[in-house]
């Protein structure tokens, strides 16, 4: 990786604002450090929003090539990964609009995932590792947590990960959905409501909330 920095500096010491003005001065591996940077914080949002590991990587993948195709724009405007995050929030909702629309053509409600390793596909929904004492039992529940977020609307499932699961503020949820902050609210509130009562058979121990990160 030829980054051309001082000797002595590691790339991970390299600051994004640095990598980005060494990548729109044509170092492509500059940009590299950006996307090994924040690729694990991206990838936690798509694989929460897509629900399985093949279609996370696609997220993540395109998010990362957008965000090199609109580098120009970034100039700064906010923190590269808060950027780059948003781009794969967006990338995710289309992509969820867009299965919505399919799935009513083929007359198939189910978001059942097609791959079988994918049966339990919450497991990383509070963090990449979740204690085994969170999901003890749970494959009813998560399963059934899995169905729920793929009936609320993609702007709903959104939302809430970003609110509950990412611990984003709801200025910054507002931004991603391009809404008003009460609009935000709302919709967090919504997508909250909708899963506690999709849930409320396992409410009892408090596994439900558990489960969501909302305990």
């Amino acid at each position: 990786m030829n980054l051309s920095v001082e000797p002595g500096l590691a790339a991970n010491a390299v600051p994004d604002a640095v990598a980005v003005e060494r990548t729109l001065g044509g170092d492509r591996d500059a940009y590299r450090i950006l996307v090994e940077r924040h690729s694990q914080n991206v990838y936690r949002l798509a694989y929460r929003m897509a629900g399985n590991s093949h279609d996370a990587e696609e997220i993540v993948q395109e998010a990362f090539l957008r965000g090199y195709q609109k580098l120009k724009q970034f100039a700064g405007q906010a923190n590269f990964g808060t950027w780059v995050y948003r781009i794969a929030a967006n990338y995710a909702i289309d992509r969820l609009r867009q299965r919505k629309v399919e799935d009513a053509r083929r007359e198939q409600p189910s978001r059942e995932s097609e791959d079988g390793s994918e049966i339990d596909p919450l497991a990383q929904l509070k963090d990449a590792a979740p204690s085994p004492e969170r999901l003890a039992g749970s494959t009813q529940l998560a399963l059934r947590m899995q169905q729920a977020l793929g009936e609320l609307t993609p702007a709903e499932r959104t939302a809430i990960v970003m609110r509950h699961w990412d611990g984003c503020g709801i200025e910054e949820i507002a931004a991603t959905l391009k809404s008003s902050t009460t609009a935000a609210k709302n919709t967090v509130f919504r997508a909250v409501q909708k899963l506690r009562i999709a849930l409320e058979p396992f409410a009892e121990g408090g596994r439900a909330a558990k489960v969501m990160g909302m305990e």
